[in-house]
Order: C-alpha cells, then sequence, then structure tokens
C-alpha cells in the first residue's frame, strides 16, 4: 500500500506540474478537454486554450481548435493574432474554412481588449474570388491590367507592336545591370543554383497575405527568382511539394519583364503556375494558341496576284503594289484554347508565336545561324519562283527526357523545353488551306535553324524564354496532377486549384492581327510568303509511365534527401 500510495503521490504532482505548465486552472483538468477548451474559447481566454492545443500531439486533433481560436480572435478585433492562429493549422482544408468564417463575419467586432479589425480587406478578397461575375463593382473576375511586352493588345482584342521593342541590347543591359540599387532585403535576392519552393508553404502564405487585405509579396509572384524548373521534390512526412531550379536577383527590363540581372532569363511567374495548375487539373493536358489567315482574304489575295502578274512592275510601284497586297490578306484570327486567353501564360504564347513569325519573315532581326525564309530563297534566271503557299510554322515541347528516383519522391525535368517544326499549306483558288504534313527544305531548314539557336534566340528576345517558362510549369503541374502528388503530401489546393481564391491577374484577350506577310524582288521577280501557325502542346505523351526514365543510380534519390526542408520554419516557403 505505501509503494502504491507513493506512484499515485508521484502521478498527482506530474499532473499538477503539467497542469501548471499549461496555465489551466486546477478545477478543470479534471474536466471533459473538449468541455474545457470549449469554455476556455467561448469566455475569451484563447491564451491558455492556445497553450493546450499546440500540446496535442496529432495535427488532426489540433487543427479543429485552432481554427476555433482564431475565428475568436478575429471577432474579438485581433485579427493579426487570428492570422498567427491560421498559419498553425496544418491541414488545408481546415484553414479555408476558417478563413471564410472569418471574412463572413458580419457583426461588429468587440470593443477593448485588442484593436479593431478591418475586414474590409477580406471581404474585397471574397468579391474578387468566390463567384466574381456576380459583383457589379468587379465587372468581371480578377484583375484587369495591360500585361507588359513587345505587344500590346487593345480593348477590341487586337494584337498591336509596342513602340518598346521586346529585345536585349547588350550595352544597354550592361549599363542597367552595373546600375541597379543595392538590396538589402534578405537571402531571396541571392544568386542560387538550385533554389527550391514550397508549393503548400507558399500556398499559405499568400492566403495569410490575402487574409491581411494584402497581395502576394513581389517575391512570391516571381517565385523566388526561379528562372528553369528542374525538379520536382516529394516529402510526404513534412507534406511539402517542392519545384527547384537556379534563381538570383530580378529586376524588370525595358519592356517591363522581370528578368534575371546576371544571365537577362526572365524569371517564373506564379500566375502563371496557379493558372496551369488549374487547366491541368481537368484531365485535358492541351493548351496553345493559332494565328490563321481567313479563307476569303486568302482568295483575294490569290486573285490579286493572278491579275497583278499579267505585267511588270513600272518603277516606283512596289509600295503601292504591296499596301495592295496587306490590304487584300487583312487580319488573321487568333484563338487560344486550353488556357484563359485574358493570362498572362495566353498573352506569353501569343506573342512569342507572333514574334516567331516576324523573325521567320525577316521582319525582327535574327541572330547569327538563323536566315529568314524569303532570305533563303534562290531563285535562278529564267526560273519559276515558289507559289504563293502559306508556310505554317508552330512552337511545340521539347523535352529529352523526364526522370524519375525509384521510389517516385524526386523527379528531373531534361532538355531545351521548345521546338519549331514547320509545314507547308496549298491553297486554292478560293483560298481554302490544305494541309500537306510536309514541309519544303527551305521551310524546314528556318524551323529546323530556330530550334538549334533557340538559347541565343531567348537571349536577345526574351519572350521566347517566357514560352520555355509556361512549358516548364504546365509539365510540373501535368505531373503533379496525373501522378497524384498533391494527394501524396495532403496538399488540398484550397487557393491554387480551380475552385481556389487565389484571384490571377487578366488582361485583354487577342482576337486579331495583321497578316505576317513579306516579299523580296529576285531577278525581277516578286518572291511573296505569308505564314501562319501558333503553338501546341500536349503534355499528356511525357508524363505516360512509358515515358518516363528511372533513375537507377540513386543521383535523384541524393538530390531529394540533401533538398529537404529539414529544420526550416513552417512560414519559410523557399530555401537553398
Amino acid at each position: 500500500m505505501h509503494s502504491l500510495g507513493l506512484r499515485f503521490s508521484n502521478w498527482f504532482a506530474f499532473c499538477h506540474v503539467c497542469s501548471y505548465l499549461l496555465a489551466i486552472p486546477p478545477n478543470l483538468a479534471a474536466d471533459d478537454p473538449d468541455f474545457n477548451l470549449d469554455r476556455l474559447i467561448a469566455t475569451g481566454d484563447v491564451t491558455t486554450a492556445l497553450q493546450v492545443v499546440r500540446h496535442f500531439d496529432r495535427h488532426v486533433d489540433r487543427d479543429p481548435w485552432l481554427a476555433k481560436i482564431s475565428v475568436k480572435q478575429a471577432d474579438a478585433g485581433d485579427r493579426t493574432a487570428a492570422i498567427q492562429t491560421l498559419g498553425e493549422i496544418y491541414d488545408h482544408a481546415s484553414r479555408w474554412r476558417a478563413l471564410q468564417a472569418i471574412a463572413q463575419q458580419d457583426q461588429p467586432p468587440a470593443q477593448g481588449g485588442g484593436a479593431q479589425a478591418d475586414f474590409e480587406p477580406i471581404l474585397e478578397l471574397i468579391t474578387g474570388t468566390i463567384q466574381p461575375p456576380t459583383w457589379e463593382e468587379l465587372g468581371g473576375p480578377g484583375a484587369v491590367k495591360e500585361f507588359p511586352g513587345g505587344v500590346y493588345v487593345d480593348p477590341e482584342g487586337l494584337l498591336q507592336r509596342n513602340d518598346v521593342v521586346n529585345t536585349v541590347d547588350a550595352s544597354l543591359e550592361h549599363v542597367k545591370k552595373t546600375n541597379i540599387p543595392s538590396r538589402a532585403i534578405g537571402e531571396i535576392r541571392r544568386t542560387s543554383s538550385l533554389r527550391k519552393i514550397s508549393l503548400p508553404r507558399l500556398e499559405l502564405q499568400c492566403q495569410l497575405l490575402a487574409a491581411l487585405g494584402k497581395p502576394p509579396t513581389e517575391a512570391m509572384q516571381s517565385l523566388a527568382g526561379l528562372t528553369r524548373v528542374e525538379y520536382v521534390f516529394v516529402y510526404p512526412a513534412s507534406g511539402d511539394l517542392v519545384i527547384a531550379g537556379p534563381a538570383g536577383d530580378w529586376s524588370k527590363n525595358t519592356a517591363g519583364i522581370d528578368v534575371n540581372n546576371e544571365t537577362g532569363a526572365p524569371v517564373l511567374k506564379l500566375d502563371d503556375l496557379v493558372e496551369l495548375l488549374r487547366e491541368m487539373s481537368d484531365g485535358d493536358q492541351t493548351f496553345g494558341c493559332s494565328i490563321t489567315p481567313r479563307q476569303e482574304a486568302l482568295a483575294r489575295t490569290q486573285a490579286y496576284l493572278s491579275e497583278s502578274s499579267k505585267r511588270s512592275l513600272r518603277p516606283g510601284e512596289r509600295s503601292k503594289w504591296l499596301a495592295g497586297l496587306r490590304d487584300k490578306l487583312g487580319r488573321q484570327d487568333i484563338k487560344v484554347w486550353g488556357l484563359d486567353p485574358r493570362c498572362h501564360a495566353a498573352a506569353v504564347l501569343v506573342e512569342a508565336d507572333y514574334r516567331m513569325k516576324l523573325v521567320g519573315m525577316g521582319l525582327e532581326e535574327s541572330v547569327l545561324g538563323v536566315t529568314s525564309y524569303l532570305d533563303s530563297v534562290q531563285v535562278a534566271p529564267g526560273q519559276a519562283p515558289p507559289p504563293m503557299d502559306v508556310l505554317r510554322w508552330w512552337f511545340t515541347l521539347n523535352y529529352d527526357a523526364i526522370q524519375r528516383s525509384e521510389d517516385n519522391t524526386a523527379i528531373a525535368l531534361r532538355g531545351q523545353g521548345v521546338r519549331v517544326l514547320s509545314e507547308n499549306e496549298l491553297l486554292t483558288e478560293t483560298g481554302k488551306r490544305v494541309h500537306t504534313g510536309a514541309a519544303d527544305e527551305l521551310n524546314q531548314a528556318f524551323a529546323e535553324s530556330f530550334t538549334r539557336h533557340f538559347p541565343a534566340l531567348c537571349d536577345k528576345y526574351p519572350i521566347y524564354a517566357e514560352l520555355r517558362n509556361v512549358f516548364d510549369l504546365a509539365l510540373v503541374a501535368a505531373i503533379i496532377e496525373s501522378w497524384r502528388l498533391d494527394e501524396h503530401v495532403e496538399w488540398r489546393q484550397t487557393a491554387f486549384g480551380r475552385s481556389g481564391c487565389f484571384a490571377t491577374a487578366y488582361g485583354h484577350a487577342p482576337k486579331e492581327v495583321d497578316t505576317v506577310i513579306n516579299s523580296r524582288v529576285i531577278n525581277r521577280v516578286h518572291i511573296v510568303a505569308g505564314v501562319s501557325g501558333g503553338v501546341s502542346a500536349n503534355i499528356s505523351p511525357l508524363v505516360r509511365d512509358s515515358a518516363i526514365e528511372v533513375d537507377r543510380y540513386g543521383r535523384l534519390t541524393a538530390e531529394h534527401k540533401a533538398t529537404a526542408a529539414g529544420q526550416q520554419p513552417r512560414d519559410r516557403w523557399w530555401w537553398d
């Protein structure tokens, strides 16, 4: 009995100490714990309630109570404390429900104790992201603004070239880089050969900022300065789904694109990632754009060329003849599929395709090794010129391989990412385009040279590297969806997913553009060439099991281990 009494006494002392450490009044310690927490929260003693909840071992036990506490803190007027508590919730769905509950509070905040809460920013968040068309003050979904770059889309959807050319002048860029103001805002601006970003953590921080009425930071919008995605890592134990690649400090170039200060490469954009995560989630992993001549315009052009070929042009008539030709051709139609045509990623597809055609027609400066189609044409005396066919050039995916570790927790993306394909389309007298499935030697030569010298073209025209960034992010989004990687880490995508609250920026949807055509006089004969095409991306074949290479040597497993978050605090969404 003496021994039993001693043990009982020790146990009583242990419980008493625990109650003291947790700041629980002794008379509550013996009651039902759920009842005690409810009483603590109801009476406004959220400090004690938090101390109790933080000692629960499992997040499934902690999260519901943390949600209740955050709502109570917001109701008491302490929004900052409420957001901090929300940040401790592990489950994404639980956190989002708590955010909604806070945003929908309609009673006046309690007076005294804490600062009065200003929920207007949260209400703006809701009206801007949940069924936006129902809110008259918005006039449509998301925020409307023009995207910077080398082209401009007017309110009617006409794509036009900007006065600022989306190209890089080496001397100007050198002056720009050497005069960049010193940035003392932390490690995120430093150069890194492999920066890691946890998508669930990034989503969490975006949600918490939105709840405070603030947009994502510049670093979040620029994905911590990433310029390529080289790896995807999965960490079920910590709930992290990580993308990784080279990164560094960034600023806007003369065309308004955020680029790496050392390399000039455009940084990846959060808006593009979110749009692609949403689009890839419905199972259709195709997207692209087309710039297509109108059949009636091609028919007019055929008739114009036939009539004008009956006699030679007199001196001084060339300009008038070319103006007439452009007038007959008119404009081409722009179509975007698989993406919202108003989003930034769609704008990148259209501009990259349009500018590639300008290079191919000799209307925009190229790089060494890439000769425009017209400059490649040679016509011997007495030889007939090439017919007025429509050349078709389009961008598509170009990855050497996707590799994975044996346990599927590490994926590597290998390859240039982008290539150009070609085809000659025949024209009937009525202007109907007939696909041939083949390209002549000169047509194919341009496409192959553009692909071969793509890195140099990216250096000169960052829009092409932006297209590669979109392809990288699309591949990442398809891998996440196809392999259910979000489920492996219990990531609900409550903000970034298709029905999520994150609002991406929208501009005007491009609908039409003046036809890209050019001519050249060889041996007193006019050579005329027009071009169509677009961007065509089909991700599905790249992410099938049969297309994936397995790393049997353990290199990806080693990289996976070295990339883990380790002891990073929960609010740290990136690391090196």
